[in-house]
């Protein structure tokens, strides 16, 4: 049976307001046929680079498949995701999850054309993206992958600058934890519903709404992760949904499972990603 691990890592100060984790996947070879091998939706996007090994993900009917030592970003997931080590042998994986507010600060991207999918680095910087990674396959350690990759990072955000009525509205949703509607967001920031949607398609690749979705299941399954008792998740699932079919529609729509049978497996790979 494959063993894996996700070892967290503190991001560059400058960095931090725009990463939620950034850690190093590891396993000794392919995850165990029973594992589901499920990754659930968290709301954040996802710079990979393989450092050894390859990692194929499968997102609703697609598959996409990235090689050893190439670099990639995820954009925004609103589907379960499943994915497998390419390769039955030792794999290293740095991965950097930003939130909703770092990605649209560090590339300039068509981000609803990346919704449910992987880019490569090419897509993301062009010209640049050859010597970057020459550079992250000729440096023989993990820690100092994650030096060049930091610094790029940094280069990067000195070509963006913050949009405040964004900024306001994600954070307005993730503070009441997906309990804010779009018609809040109006009047609050006095702007129509259109124009929020708008700027959430250009840096976020989806609207309002379906943010405040994935973020609304996530705080259930942060606590379902941990194992948190039956009477809290009853609770979390009372204060974020109107009734009990309307969660079993946002559990089956983010994990692909109803909760007797997710719960009836293997489902580590989600469980540790969640508490990492």
């Amino acid at each position: 049976m494959s063993a894996f691990s996700f070892n967290t890592v503190e991001p560059h100060s400058l960095l931090a307001p725009y990463v939620a984790k950034m850690y190093v996947f590891e396993s000794n070879g392919r995850l165990p046929i029973q594992e589901r091998k499920l990754i659930v939706p968290n709301g954040n996007f996802k710079l990979t680079l393989t450092c050894r090994n390859g990692i194929a993900a499968h997102i609703s009917d697609r598959t996409f498949l990235q090689n050893e030592n190439e670099i990639s970003l995820t954009g925004l997931i609103d589907t379960p995701v499943f994915l497998n080590p390419t390769e039955d042998v030792q794999t290293g994986t740095i991965i950097i999850e930003f939130n909703p507010l770092g990605a649209y600060r560090l590339f300039r991207l068509p981000y609803s054309e990346v919704n449910n999918r992987i880019i490569s680095l090419e897509d993301m910087i062009g010209k640049g993206a050859a010597a970057l990674q020459s550079q992250l396959v000729d440096a023989d350690n993990l820690a100092l992958k994650l030096q060049i990759l930091e610094s790029f990072l940094i280069k990067q955000l000195d070509k963006a600058s913050p949009d405040p009525i964004f900024d306001y509205c994600v954070n307005s949703i993730s503070y009441s934890q997906g309990l804010v509607s779009v018609v809040d967001l109006e009047k609050k920031t006095g702007y129509s519903s259109r124009y929020l949607h708008k700027k959430f398609t250009e840096n976020l690749g989806t609207g309002p709404k379906n943010f405040a979705e994935i973020v609304r299941f996530r705080q259930f399954y942060q606590a379902y992760s941990t194992g948190a008792d039956p009477h809290k998740l009853k609770s979390l699932i009372y204060q974020s949904y109107y009734d009990q079919s309307h969660f079993l529609r946002a559990f089956k729509r983010f994990t692909g499972s109803t909760p007797t049978d997710l719960q009836n497996s293997i489902n580590e790979l989600a469980n540790r990603h969640y508490r990492s």
